[in-house]
C-alpha cells in the first residue's frame, strides 16, 4: 500500500509539471487556432536561462525565478510578434510548420550557447525531503502541485472575470466577430503566447529543480502533448488536468509493469479515450451546420 502511495504521489508531481506545459498548449490553441510544437523547447530554454542567472546571482532564488519568468515573458511576446504575427492569414498548416521550425532552433540555440551535459540547478530551496502520509516528497514537489492548483483558480477567474479573458473568449469562438466588436485579435494573440511561455518557464524552472537541466528537457513537451489531448485541446483546465492523470498513470505502468511501458502507458489511454471522446475529457464538441 506505501508503494502505491509512493508512485500515486510522485505520478501527481510529475504530471502537475506536465500540466503547466499542457496548459500552454490549450492557451494558445483557445486564442489563436494554432497548436505550438515548441512548447517543451521553451521551457528548456528558460530553465537554462534560470541556470545562468543562479550563476551569476548566487543561487538566490527570488532573483533566478523572477528574472528566469521575466525572460518568459519577453519571448513569448517577441515569437509572437516577430515569427507567427507575419504568418496571421497564412494556411494553419503553414503556421504549425513554423512552430516545429521553431522548435528545432531552439533546441540548437540551447546547445549553441551553453553545452550538451546535464547540469544540477540548485538555488537552496525545493530539494529538502519531507514527509507526507508516510511518504518522503521533496518541497519542490509540493510547490508544483500548489503552482498547479494555483494556476487552475487564475484561468478559471481570468476567463470568467477578467476583461481580457472575456475577450480571448469571444475571439477563440469566432474571431471575426470578435474584431467587428472592438476587439483586438493581435493583442489577444499577444497575451497568450505571453501566457504560455510564462506556464512554459514555470514547469520548467520546477523540471530542472527535481530532475536537473538538461538538453532533453524538451521531452516534457512530448509527455505534456497528449495530456492536452486527453484534457481536451481548448480547455485549458482540462489539459491541466490530464497533465496529472499522465503522470499517475505512467508512474503506476512503470511500478507495476515494467519502466519500458512507462513510456506508451499514456498513450495507449489516450487512444482509448479519444476512441469514445474524440474532442477530450473536457473539449467542447464542434458541430457544423451544412
Amino acid at each position: 500500500m506505501q508503494y502505491f502511495l509512493d508512485q500515486i504521489i510522485s505520478g501527481i508531481s510529475v504530471g502537475a509539471i506536465y500540466g503547466l506545459v499542457a496548459m500552454g498548449f490549450a492557451l494558445i490553441y483557445k486564442a489563436t487556432g494554432l497548436v505550438n510544437f515548441a512548447q517543451g523547447e521553451l521551457s528548456m530554454l528558460i530553465a537554462y536561462v534560470a541556470w545562468s542567472i543562479a550563476g551569476a546571482a548566487h543561487g538566490d532564488p527570488w532573483l533566478v525565478v523572477g528574472g528566469a519568468l521575466a525572460a518568459a515573458i519577453v519571448l513569448g511576446l517577441a515569437i509572437e510578434r516577430v515569427v507567427m504575427r507575419p504568418m496571421l492569414g497564412e494556411p494553419v498548416f503553414a503556421q504549425v510548420m513554423v512552430t516545429i521550425g521553431l522548435a528545432m532552433i531552439l533546441r540548437s540555440l540551447v546547445l549553441l550557447i551553453w553545452d550538451p551535459y546535464p547540469h544540477t540547478f540548485d538555488i537552496g530551496v525545493g530539494r529538502d525531503v519531507l514527509e507526507v502520509m508516510g511518504s518522503g516528497i521533496r518541497s519542490g514537489q509540493l510547490a508544483v502541485m500548489a503552482t498547479l492548483a494555483a494556476a487552475f483558480g487564475a484561468f478559471s477567474a481570468f476567463f470568467r472575470y477578467s476583461r481580457l479573458g472575456k475577450a480571448m473568449r469571444a475571439v477563440a469562438a469566432d474571431e471575426r466577430a470578435a474584431q467587428l466588436m472592438g476587439i483586438s485579435a493581435a493583442r489577444i494573440h499577444a497575451a497568450a503566447w505571453a501566457g504560455s511561455a510564462l506556464l512554459a518557464g514555470i514547469a520548467g524552472i520546477f523540471f530542472a529543480l527535481l530532475y536537473d537541466v538538461g538538453p532533453n528537457m524538451f521531452h516534457v513537451g512530448l509527455k505534456a502533448f497528449p495530456a492536452t489531448i486527453l484534457g481536451g485541446l481548448d480547455s485549458v483546465l482540462g489539459s491541466g488536468f490530464g497533465g496529472i492523470v499522465m503522470g499517475v498513470i505512467e508512474n503506476l505502468a512503470g511500478g507495476y509493469l515494467a519502466p519500458s511501458i512507462k513510456e506508451i502507458a499514456g498513450f495507449v489511454m489516450i487512444i482509448v479515450v479519444l476512441m469514445v471522446r474524440p474532442f477530450g475529457l473536457f473539449g467542447e464538441r464542434e458541430i457544423e451546420r451544412v
